[in-house]
């Protein structure tokens, strides 16, 4: 991660708004340190808060108004994605980039469904990692090509399960597409006109069917199964 700490190329478009406050989530201080110091170290960014876990993370986040999270995956305690799907429920416009070693299909997929809107590996150099913190906030989706090159590979040569080998009903089906375009249960519940209560039925349901325990491990396998897109 000695690649982390340097200084970034210029001539990059920052936002005109001020400088984007970012916070680092990350167990490694050496790696959070590093971060630190290239971000507050570069005109345009700020690292507005520095954390070793999700759990120091999240209650402190909603204080520090960042524009930006960088995020590992494997942290002590929560994980990383548990953690990026609480934040995104709770701070909705939060833009969310991992940065992690962990390039392997499930993780990736377990992200994106939880809400990343990017995907980095930390070899990423800094000029990159800074260019795609602002690509991120122009509305776009950073990933490091070794892990486009995964997405794209998961959905050409994934398997092409039917929801009925599972036994999914056609709403089991629409649930799962909803949390999977960003909905929480108790917004699903609003847009399909049924209760929270109805969502959580399915949803157990749903967990049954495909033998896993949590809505993000749902969505991730209903989408590498192609059961939604």
């Amino acid at each position: 991660m000695a690649g982390m700490i340097g200084t970034a190329a210029g001539g990059r478009d920052v936002a005109s708004d001020g400088p984007t406050r970012i916070v680092i989530v990350e167990d490694r201080r050496e790696i959070r340190e590093g971060l630190r110091i290239l971000l507050d170290g570069t005109p345009g960014y700020c690292c507005v808060g520095a954390f070793r876990c999700m759990e120091d993370a999240i209650p402190a986040i909603g204080g520090l108004n960042p524009d930006v999270a960088l995020c590992d995956i494997g942290l002590p305690g929560m994980s990383g994605i548990e953690g990026i799907r609480r934040l995104k429920e709770s701070h909705g416009a939060l833009l969310l980039i991992m940065l992690t070693v962990y390039e392997d299909d499930d993780r990736i997929f377990d992200a994106i469904s939880a809400g990343a809107h990017g995907y980095l590996l930390k070899k990423t150099q800094p000029a990159k990692l800074l260019e795609s913190i602002q690509e991120v906030r122009a509305g776009g989706s950073p990933m490091s090509p070794e892990v486009a090159r995964r997405v794209l590979t998961m959905f050409r040569e994934g398997p092409q399960r039917r929801s009925n080998e599972y036994g999914l009903t056609p709403h089991e089906v629409r649930v799962l597409q909803m949390l999977a375009s960003g909905h929480n249960r108790k917004t699903a519940a609003q847009a399909l006109g049924v209760s929270v209560h109805t969502i959580s039925f399915h949803l157990r349901s749903i967990y049954d069917k495909l033998h896993v325990n949590s809505k993000s491990a749902a969505v991730g396998k209903a989408l590498r199964e192609k059961i939604i897109r």
